[in-house]
């Protein structure tokens, strides 16, 4: 059974998805960091087991990102990266209560700009990385 829980995952559990994207690991302490200072977290999970995650990070006021959008390969293409982002887009929603103009950034792994494209993401290309994008 598919859960969306707002929940901060472990260093441990992060690693384990970013590792099997091929994103690597970091040192869990840097993680932990990282995790701590993060607005809103959405963790997926198949029963016990995390199967994806995204967060939000920024200010709450005038700028805010989406980072880490990450679903383990064997779950991908089952539209779970789809309701993470719903699910962020909705939270991003509440921020702009206090300011309408908030922006909202991200960075697209390469090949993966047109999965943003669809929640009305616009491209900035670069010729070495995924593009960098903006919701207005």
């Amino acid at each position: 059974m598919i859960k969306y829980i707002e929940k901060t995952p472990s260093a441990e559990e992060f690693n384990y998805l970013t590792d099997s994207v091929g994103w690597g690991t970091r040192k869990n302490s840097i993680i932990n960091e990282a995790l701590k200072n993060t607005l809103y977290s959405l963790c997926v999970f198949d029963n016990d087991k995390l199967i994806g995650y995204g967060r939000i990070i920024g200010d709450k006021t005038i700028f805010l990102y989406i980072q880490d959008i990450v679903v383990l390969p064997e779950y991908q293409n089952k539209h779970i990266g789809t309701n993470i982002m719903k699910n962020l887009l909705n939270k991003i929603d509440t921020y702009k209560k206090i300011n309408p103009d908030i922006r909202t950034y991200l960075g697209a792994s390469k090949g993966k700009e047109k999965f943003y494209e669809k929640f009305g993401f616009i491209s900035r290309p670069n010729e070495d990385l995924g593009a960098g994008m903006i919701l207005y």
